[in-house]
C-alpha cells in the first residue's frame, strides 16, 4: 500500500519521489517551510498529494509557534498559508487545502479555543482531508471501474496513482485498480510524460509493484498504438477543473485527448471534487506553471540542449471539455454539459 505523505511526531514524512524507481527514500520535514519547499522541489506532487501535504504543512507550522498570544498565532498562520499557497500555481487542491485550514482556526478562534486547543484542532483537520481524500480514491475507483470493460488496455498520461494522491488507490490508477477489483483483465499503457518522466518513473513503478501488467510508451507514439487498435480508454487524472469541465493536466494531456477523439476512444478524467473549481469558468482562467527549463535542457546533470537556446517548460495544458468523455469523482459520473452534472455533485 503506497502513502507518499505521513503526519508523525518529528515532522511531516515525504516519499522523495525524485529518486523513484531507483531509490525509496523517506524525508522529515521539520518545519512549514520544509514542506513548502518539498511541495515545490516536487518531493510530493499530485493535486490531492499537494493538498494534503498542505494541511499538515500548516498544522506543523501551528505546532512549531512558540507563545500563548492569539493575535500573534493567527499572524503566523496567516504567514504560513502565504508561503503555502505560492509553491504550485496550477493544483487548485492546494488552495482548497489552504482555505479549509483558515475556516477551521477561524471557526475554533470563534469559538474561544485556547491556542494550545487550537494546535490539536489544526492536526485533527489535517489527518482529516488526508482520510477524506483516500475515501473519495476508494469511490472513484468504485465509479470509474465500472466504465471500463473486461480486457481494456487503457492509456495514461502522467502519473496520476497513489503517489499523487494521500495514498492507497489514486485517481487514474484508481480507476484500473477499482476495474481489477471488479473481476476484469485491464493492462496498462503509461506514456513517459517528458519531461519530468512521472509516467515512466512513477507509473511504471506503482503498477509493478501491483502486478499490474503495463507497457512503457513515448509520448509520441501513442497515435500510433491508437491507430493499430491498442487502446480501447484513456484515463487521466487533473490539477484543476473548470466549472464548465475544461481540465487543466500535465503538459501532453491535450495531445492524448485529441488523438482519443480522433480514434473514438473515451478519454476520462478522474478527480475528488476538491479539484473541481467552480469560481474558474472556463480552462482559459486557470494559470498554468512555467518550471525551471533544466528540466528540459538536462537530464540530471546531462546537458541534453545547446547553452543558450530559448525554452519553455508549461507544465500543464488544457483539455477542453468536448473532448472529455466523462469526469468520475466521488459523488459518481459527471457527463456533458459539465456546468450543470458538475455543479449537481457539490450540491448532493
Amino acid at each position: 500500500m503506497i502513502i507518499p505523505v505521513k503526519w508523525s511526531d518529528e515532522g511531516v514524512l515525504m516519499l522523495d519521489q525524485r529518486l523513484l524507481p531507483t531509490e525509496e527514500k523517506w524525508l522529515t520535514l521539520k518545519t512549514y517551510n520544509d514542506v513548502a519547499d518539498g511541495i515545490r522541489d516536487m518531493v510530493v506532487r499530485g493535486a490531492p498529494a499537494i493538498g494534503v501535504s498542505a494541511a499538515y504543512g500548516i498544522a506543523l507550522g501551528a505546532k512549531n509557534f512558540v507563545g500563548m498570544a492569539m493575535t500573534d498565532f493567527e499572524d503566523e498562520i496567516d504567514y504560513i498559508c502565504e508561503v503555502l499557497g505560492k509553491t504550485r500555481p496550477t493544483a487548485v487542491n492546494l488552495f482548497w487545502a489552504i482555505d479549509r485550514m483558515k475556516r477551521t482556526f477561524a471557526k475554533a478562534k470563534a469559538e474561544g479555543k485556547s491556542v494550545s486547543e487550537i494546535k490539536q484542532i489544526l492536526l485533527e483537520d489535517s489527518k482529516a482531508i488526508h482520510e477524506e481524500d483516500i475515501e473519495s480514491q476508494r469511490l472513484i475507483a468504485q465509479f470509474g471501474g465500472e466504465l471500463i470493460e473486461n480486457d481494456s488496455v487503457v492509456l495514461t498520461h502522467c502519473n496520476a496513482g497513489a503517489l499523487a494522491t494521500g495514498g492507497v488507490w489514486g485517481t487514474a490508477l484508481g480507476v484500473i485498480r477499482g476495474a481489477i477489483n471488479q473481476g476484469k483483465t485491464v493492462s496498462v499503457i503509461a506514456d513517459e510524460t517528458r519531461p519530468y518522466l512521472q509516467g515512466a518513473r512513477l507509473t511504471a513503478w506503482e503498477l509493478d509493484q501491483d502486478d499490474i501488467p503495463v507497457t512503457l510508451i513515448t509520448d509520441n507514439m501513442s497515435g500510433h498504438i491508437m491507430k493499430k487498435g491498442g487502446v480501447q480508454a484513456v484515463v487521466v487524472g487533473s490539477d484543476r477543473i473548470a466549472a464548465n469541465g475544461d481540465v487543466a493536466n500535465k503538459i501532453g494531456t491535450y495531445m492524448v485527448a485529441v488523438l482519443a477523439k480522433r480514434h473514438n476512444i473515451p478519454f476520462y478524467v478522474a478527480a475528488p471534487l476538491s479539484t473541481v473549481d467552480l469560481n474558474c469558468p472556463t480552462g482559459e482562467e486557470i494559470p498554468i506553471e512555467e518550471r525551471d527549463i533544466r528540466e528540459i535542457t538536462h537530464l540530471k546533470d546531462i546537458r541534453l540542449a545547446p547553452e543558450g537556446i530559448s525554452v519553455s517548460n508549461y507544465a500543464f495544458d488544457v483539455t477542453p471539455n468536448d473532448l472529455v468523455t466523462a469526469i468520475i469523482t466521488e459523488k459518481g459520473v459527471a457527463r456533458a454539459p459539465y456546468t450543470e452534472s458538475l455543479r449537481k455533485q457539490f450540491e448532493d
